[in-house]
């Protein structure tokens, strides 16, 4: 393989994991805050926000990552993705300021309720067009070369609102599990129930999702059900139920690590499925990752400076949960 093929290559492979690093990282923040408006009180929803207030605002790091590498190593893609969703991430990008600055000002406020709404909505909201702009991109985008030529609500469908959805699930069980592996006592075992009846809806969920997906195109569902596609996709409906059932498992035996850890393992695992899906498009029907790709030079110019800070993303987001490990209490955070 040569060089013209195998950068495009890598560079979908950085975008990639950096949406992937933030979907996980900032998904049980976000989760966090989608269950605050089920905490009771402001000793529940104070030690909930403790437990990610010192990692909270790194994650976004992730998420400027891959839009920056976006705009960067595949342009065309770029070009056609932000004017088909500049609504939905728009409204994701505001609502992620109303979270921020709720996150900030909530611990210093007398009058907690507008800041402990702001958080709350600014993170159901952020997260359901997060789940809308996955949706877009599985449908398709309707583009001439790297023009997009759609309307400007063709983002909307039954399809995205159902994958919006999904979503705000799917980060509320991380939001769940994570309380559960930070707290202890009654805000603890009020995870778990939260961690059980959510495992639930995303499992209807991811099995609404993954019915929906072969129908949207002949190639999915040729690549979902023709022989021998489906032995290829096999294992990832195989892998979803498997990791479903070691979750519930955990979550009925009171575990404390395995619960999170598991539900990270159930987003790899549809986060693959879906990649598999349109692989190698990176925005379907039309742009692949090689016709979508800047020139070699710019691509080989920019893998240096990924050589020079990709590692020190990754040390500072270790080392920080590294040392904020362990339970949290009210008394921990910002005062």
């Amino acid at each position: 393989m040569s060089t013209t093929d195998l950068l495009p290559l890598l560079w979908f492979g950085v975008i990639g994991f950096g949406v992937f690093m933030y979907v996980l990282l900032d998904g049980f923040v976000l989760g966090i805050g989608i269950l605050s408006g089920f905490a009771h009180g402001e000793h529940e929803r104070d030690i909930m926000m403790n437990s990610v207030a010192p990692i909270w605002d790194g994650n976004e790091t992730w998420l400027v990552l891959g839009g920056v590498g976006l705009l960067a190593a595949f342009p065309p893609a770029y070009t056609v993705l932000l004017p088909a969703l500049y609504l939905p991430l728009s409204l994701m990008l505001i609502a992620l300021i109303f979270r921020g600055v709720a996150f900030e000002f909530r611990f210093k406020a007398n009058r907690k309720f507008g800041w402990n709404t702001a958080f709350n909505l600014g993170s159901i909201v952020a997260t359901f067009c997060q789940g809308v702009t996955l949706g877009s991109i599985v449908q398709g985008i309707n583009a001439d070369g790297a023009q997009y030529v759609g309307g400007a609500f063709d983002w909307l469908s039954p399809f995205t609102v159902l994958t919006g959805f999904a979503l705000v699930a799917g980060y509320a069980l991380l939001g769940a599990t994570w309380v559960v592996l930070k707290t202890s006592g009654g805000l603890q075992q009020k995870a778990y129930g939260w961690s059980r009846m959510l495992l639930t809806g995303v499992i209807v969920f991811m099995g609404l999702v993954s019915l929906y997906v072969p129908f949207l195109d002949v190639d999915y569902a040729e690549r979902w059900f023709g022989f021998p596609h489906a032995l290829l996709m096999a294992p990832f409906p195989i892998a979803a139920i498997a990791v479903s059932y070691f979750l519930y498992w955990s979550v009925m035996n009171r575990r404390e690590y395995l619960p999170f850890l598991l539900s990270l393992a159930m987003f790899a695992v549809g986060y693959a499925g879906l990649a598999a899906s349109f692989w190698p498009h990176i925005i379907p029907p039309d742009l692949t990752i090689w016709n979508a790709a800047s020139p070699p030079e710019t691509q080989r110019f920019l893998i240096v400076g990924l050589a020079i800070l990709l590692p020190f993303i990754l040390f500072y987001t270790g080392w920080s949960y590294w040392i904020f490990r362990g339970k949290v209490t009210r008394d921990m955070g910002y005062h």
